[in-house]
């Protein structure tokens, strides 16, 4: 591994010339601050995951011009192996996370259609964390590292376009950026968080991928085929 892995991610996807390189935070530095400081992290032993070539997945995946849906989560899973650079994405080896059973239920998936939402994120859904890197065995550990502006940045990028998308914010800090969307020229459909945690449980049921293939085809948009397997 490179010294420097992150930066070095960073350097990998300026070079890809994604629409996404237009963003502020790519322009202006910011990006290249959050890839020092989380460089120095691993230099001072701490194991950062996903792998660094998995870190800028979400925007390699789903360019700013095919993005047809967003949704966002929190940070990769802290636990080797499991994340791949995609929200509530798991490749894993071990049991489902009991978020994405949720999810993955809702949308109607077989039980072993497993939890690699790769086949989402190329038909235009981004799946963009807040943090886009965490610590093994530390979930939320570099969630005040910055990477936050450019999760805003790109709801704002989207919700700009001509082009109609939906967002589908689930649980509180995803839900706290609706005020990023125009709803009048969206689909903005917001719920409880997945987690079997979230005590009001009002996320099963809410049908979020129902609607929202329903809004795209109103918009003349061809449908997400949510269902894995």
């Amino acid at each position: 591994m490179t010294a420097r892995p992150v930066a070095a991610a960073l350097s990998a996807f300026r070079k890809t010339g994604s629409p996404w390189l237009g963003l502020p935070f790519f322009r202006e530095g910011a990006a290249d601050e959050v890839a020092e400081r989380i460089d120095g992290r691993i230099a001072a032993g701490a194991k950062v995951l996903p792998e660094p070539g998995d870190i800028f997945r979400a925007l390699r995946e789903t360019p700013l011009p095919s993005v047809k849906a967003v949704i966002l989560g929190q940070d990769p899973y802290p636990t080797p192996g499991d994340a791949n650079g995609l929200a509530f994405s798991y490749v894993g080896r071990g049991r489902l996370p009991a978020s994405l059973r949720v999810i993955l239920a809702e949308a109607g998936s077989p039980r072993d259609a497993g939890g690699d939402l790769t086949p989402w994120a190329r038909q235009g859904v981004l799946l963009l964390n807040s943090a886009l890197t965490v610590e093994a065995g530390k979930a939320g550990a570099h969630l005040r590292e910055g990477w936050a502006a450019l999760t805003d940045q790109a709801v704002s990028a989207v919700a700009e376009r001509d082009e109609p998308a939906v967002f589908l914010l689930w649980g509180a800090q995803a839900r706290a950026r609706a005020g990023l969307i125009d709803p009048e020229r969206h689909a903005v459909i917001e719920s409880g968080h997945p987690s079997p945690l979230n005590r009001a449980r009002d996320f099963p049921g809410s049908d979020p991928f129902g609607r929202a293939n329903a809004w795209l085809t109103g918009q003349g948009r061809a449908p997400i085929t949510w269902r894995l397997g």
